[in-house]
């Protein structure tokens, strides 16, 4: 076991310069006089500006990292009302008066006469930003976007509750839908069936919620002068690159290109579990009807593989989250009270984030915290940064360098799998899942275009058009019957449409990106890994196109790029025998 990184030193907070050392943000008296400081300060010169900027981002470095405990720990644990209490005070009491003084600092910022003195290549990326951010604000939605961010963490909570009971246990959601991997048929539909009906059990309830939260964010696209939220939040998110057209044809294209790949793959299942009719519950279970992949048993062991996994490819990797280990900045395990999904937190002060999931035994578990790294190694790659903002770039970004790291291990896989059977197996259904994710990632992202563009649907209308779209890139193999109560529901487990609305469709942009890296990798694989580390040390200081050209690869979703990529992926498969 490694106890110590091998290159890096354990990271200590750089000093302050701007806020005072012992500072912690206990409440908004004491944190007042900075903002009023910044938004009153005389600029009089091209350095004074400069260190205005660089003040400015040391507070918001200070408030986001605080920000960002407060939700590690009401995660971690969400039947602890106090945690709960202090996330929200933050949300409540901070946040709602920070906001007109961002607006304030963006206004002085672009109004400042030495603003056109900036060197255009260092705050390109900012300036952009910061002009958009101007565009968008409205005194009005301050207290709207409060009760947004209350709302939408009601969802984890309510998501965080649910317990099944399997024979004689009680167990969360994601440890039950293990069972659906396990070969015997009867014990599989019995998982699903519970699964699907403790959902159910408060379905009108996250349909209340979502409603509630449709209609603010409605509000809050109108008062900034949008025909709708779809559109607010392409600005919102700096959707620089691309317009909600191209999306359009980017789901035309999945349609086209990935949906009869995935439906074979789900004929072959059917064929070689000899089944007359595909279910729900057989979606899963590896069709050679072996037992479940176990590529660990405790959350201790997955950390250590991981680490082993990350060395084998690079020391800067595995230092990463050695580094993480040391600092207790993991949570890996599920637990009861402990909120679904999983996450990297970025911590700007420190630059050292926190990775949280939920892993129980499964191949999924090995996914995801191989995703949840290679975001932890694009904080360790900005951390030294100037500016806090660039620390944060987009998510078509952001997930290319999660979605890489899952396939540039893969040749490392057997660490987790050293039986060759199990490896052939896991590199299989991953390279599927691959695959799957492009349908789904259409569907979610499809079905948000029509939410907001009808926000005043009905409920009856949400579950009609949920059912169509998820119908048109979905299971086209599967029986329904008996569960057609079920399917206008599945929408609900995903959290995104809840807490982060919009964010998705970059899910597909980058795993595409990181398929396209992954075929660098196998071709030349010194040069591949140099390069997915460039892009990721720019952060946010380039536009899109140009981190992902850093990387070797074109930011290119156009049917014919999706065709070469996909083709390159069944290649592989093939491959594996």
């Amino acid at each position: 076991m490694e106890n110590t990184p091998k290159t890096l030193a354990l990271p200590q907070r750089k000093p302050r310069v701007y806020m005072p050392e012992e500072f912690e943000v206990s409440d908004w008296a004491s944190l007042e006089p900075i903002f009023e400081e910044l938004k009153n300060r005389p600029v009089n010169s091209l350095a004074e500006l400069e260190k205005w900027i660089s003040d400015r981002s040391e507070l918001e470095s200070v408030l986001s990292e605080n920000l960002a405990w407060r939700y590690i720990k009401m995660t971690c644990n969400t039947q602890d009302e106090a945690l709960t209490e202090a996330f929200q005070f933050f949300v409540t009491e901070i946040e709602p008066k920070a906001s007109p003084y961002d607006d304030a600092f963006n206004r002085k910022l672009v109004e400042s006469p030495y603003a056109d003195q900036l060197d255009q290549k260092q705050y390109f990326i900012y300036l952009r930003g910061v002009r958009r951010a101007i565009e968008l604000f409205r005194e009005e939605n301050i207290p709207l976007q409060t009760e947004i961010s209350t709302k939408s963490q009601q969802y984890g909570a309510i998501a965080g509750a649910m317990m099944v009971t399997l024979d004689g246990e009680e167990m969360t959601l994601q440890r039950a839908s293990d069972r659906l991997k396990q070969t015997d048929r009867a014990v599989r539909e019995e998982a699903y069936r519970a699964i699907q009906e403790r959902r159910l059990q408060d379905k009108d309830k996250l349909d209340d919620l979502f409603t509630e939260l449709v209609g603010l964010r409605n509000q809050v696209a109108k008062n900034a002068g949008f025909d709708n939220f779809r559109d607010y939040m392409f600005a919102a998110l700096g959707r620089f690159d691309y317009r909600p057209e191209d999306t359009y044809a980017f789901h035309k294209a999945i349609q086209e290109q990935v949906v009869p790949v995935t439906r074979q793959i789900d004929k072959e299942h059917k064929d070689k579990l000899k089944l007359d009719t595909l279910r729900p519950w057989d979606m899963d279970v590896d069709p050679s009807l072996l037992p479940p992949l176990e590529p660990f048993k405790t959350g201790e062991e997955l950390l250590e593989k991981t680490i082993d996994c990350f060395y084998r490819l690079d020391t800067f990797l595995g230092d990463c989250l050695v580094t993480m280990r040391e600092m207790g900045h993991l949570d890996l395990e599920s637990r009861k009270g402990k909120a679904p999904g999983g996450y990297n937190y970025p911590l700007d002060e420190i630059g050292v984030p926190f990775i949280f999931m939920n892993a129980t035994s499964s191949l999924r578990d090995v996914v995801t915290l191989l995703h949840e790294g290679g975001h932890a190694v694009h904080s360790f790659l900005t951390r030294d940064l100037p500016l806090n903002s660039a620390k944060h770039p987009p998510s078509e970004v952001a997930e290319l360098a999660s979605m890489s790291m899952e396939l540039i291990t893969l040749d490392h896989w057997d660490i987790f799998f050293p039986n060759r059977e199990d490896l052939v197996r896991a590199k299989r259904q991953h390279l599927e899942g691959v695959l799957e994710t492009f349908p789904w990632v259409a569907t979610i992202d499809k079905f948000q275009h029509w939410i907001y563009e009808n926000p005043n649907h009905t409920v009856e209308e949400r579950h009609d058009n949920w059912v169509r779209i998820f119908e048109q890139f979905n299971l086209h193999e599967v029986d329904w019957t008996g569960l057609e109560h079920v399917k206008p529901y599945i929408w609900q487990k995903q959290l995104h449409l809840y807490e982060v609305p919009f964010y998705y469709i970059e899910y597909a942009m980058a795993q595409l990106g990181a398929v396209a890296v992954w075929k660098r990798y196998k071709e030349e694989p010194t040069a591949a890994l140099e390069g997915y580390k460039k892009a990721l040390s720019l952060g946010y200081t380039a536009t899109i196109g140009e981190i992902y050209a850093a990387a070797g690869i074109r930011f290119d979703f156009s049917s014919e790029y999706i065709q070469t990529l996909v083709d390159f992926v069944k290649d592989e498969m093939k491959k594996l025998g």
